[in-house]
């Protein structure tokens, strides 16, 4: 009789830790989103242009991110300029900048945070235009950073 217990208990007490230790529900994957802008988008020369990367993971504001740094060049150019920028507010990076030589000009900025990488690309002008370059697309690529 005393067999029968011990072995109901140990059947009892199996069964709510098998309960107790069952994994949460997985949760739904987020992406790390960056809207990159310019404004003006059409600036002359001398004239301060505001770039702003606007970091987001899921609906979370990313205020922390690992890096984010502004890729800038002229059209055709060679050399790009690499400037890393600071959190202003709200998950917005935020860089003021002037060009005293016109033509077509292409940011990328390149955001690490959560993980992920993120390195949207947008192209503004200053004073006239000159040639874009060839694949001056928009373009936006996102890769896990494991």
């Amino acid at each position: 009789m005393k067999r029968i217990w011990i072995t109901i208990i140990a059947v009892v007490l199996g069964l709510l830790t098998t309960a107790c230790t069952q994994a949460p529900p997985e949760e739904e994957p987020q992406f790390l989103e960056v809207n990159l802008t310019a404004n003006p988008e059409r600036a002359e020369k001398g004239e301060e242009i505001t770039f702003e990367a606007k970091v987001s993971y899921g609906s979370e504001q990313v205020k922390d991110a690992d890096e984010v740094k502004f890729e800038i060049w002229r059209s055709q150019a060679e050399e790009h300029e690499k400037i890393v920028v600071e959190h202003a507010e709200k998950g917005i990076y935020r860089l003021k900048k002037s060009f005293e030589e016109e033509g077509t000009y292409y940011i990328i900025s390149h955001v690490t945070a959560r993980r992920m990488h993120n390195m949207p690309k947008i192209e503004f002008v200053v004073g006239n235009p000159s040639a874009p370059e060839d694949g001056s697309s928009t373009d936006m690529k996102m890769e896990d950073k494991d």
